[in-house]
């Protein structure tokens, strides 16, 4: 019986999630109220609330589903023990750009994020939450760089606080712009090339030396 409680309240929280993934993409999140979510989901206000804090806190559960298919190669880029941390690295940022053109959800959930979510006074906490993401992915992106530099696949003077910063902001402008204007370039048949790209800014630009 537990279990079935379980499995209905993991249930309730998977309907909800994929109502607000509709609402925030057909209305933007400021514009949609949480009792329009729960109308579009069949459940009540206070179902949501049993689930989630506030809307910020729903729209983070949302965009926590965007990690969960790359977080094992996010990982070994990370390792000490990986042999080829870029190329892991690479691979990533491939399968990136092919499953936002791809996958119909991550699509959406990328497209929300990047120009459907407005940072009004109700979404402080989201803010605030945003803001720790970058911090981390910048973080795990120094981790893997540093790992990069100890294999001599980057430069030894490289800068990897600098470098990661700069190659997070490349990979979103690039997410950005395509989901803004997707007939400007083919995102998935170019996503090779873009990348390496912007891995050739890591290893030639003398910029991010020191």
């Amino acid at each position: 019986m537990v279990r079935r409680t379980k499995e209905e309240a993991q249930e309730t929280r998977s309907q909800i999630l994929e109502a607000a993934e509709k609402a925030f993409y057909e209305r933007g999140v400021a514009r949609t109220t949480l009792a329009e979510v729960a109308a579009l989901a069949g459940v009540t206000r206070g179902a949501i609330y049993w689930h989630f804090s506030n809307k910020a806190d729903l729209v983070q559960a949302m965009l926590d589903s965007l990690h969960e298919p790359l977080e094992e190669l996010a990982k070994a880029s990370e390792s000490e023990d990986e042999l080829d941390p870029l190329g892991c690295m690479r691979e990533l940022l491939i399968n990136l750009f092919h499953q936002v053109v791809l996958d119909p959800k991550i699509r959406r959930i990328n497209e929300i994020l990047f120009h459907k979510c407005e940072f009004t006074d109700e979404m402080c906490d989201l803010r605030l939450q945003r803001q720790a993401a970058a911090r981390e992915c910048n973080d795990r992106i120094g981790i893997s760089l540093a790992n990069a530099v100890r294999k001599g696949q980057l430069p030894a003077t490289l800068n990897t606080v600098r470098a990661s910063i700069c190659l997070h902001a490349y990979i979103d402008g690039i997410l950005g712009q395509w989901l803004l204007i997707p007939d400007s370039y083919p995102l998935s048949a170019d996503a090779e090339q873009l990348v390496d790209i912007g891995l050739d800014m890591l290893r030639l630009s003398l910029a991010l030396r020191g």
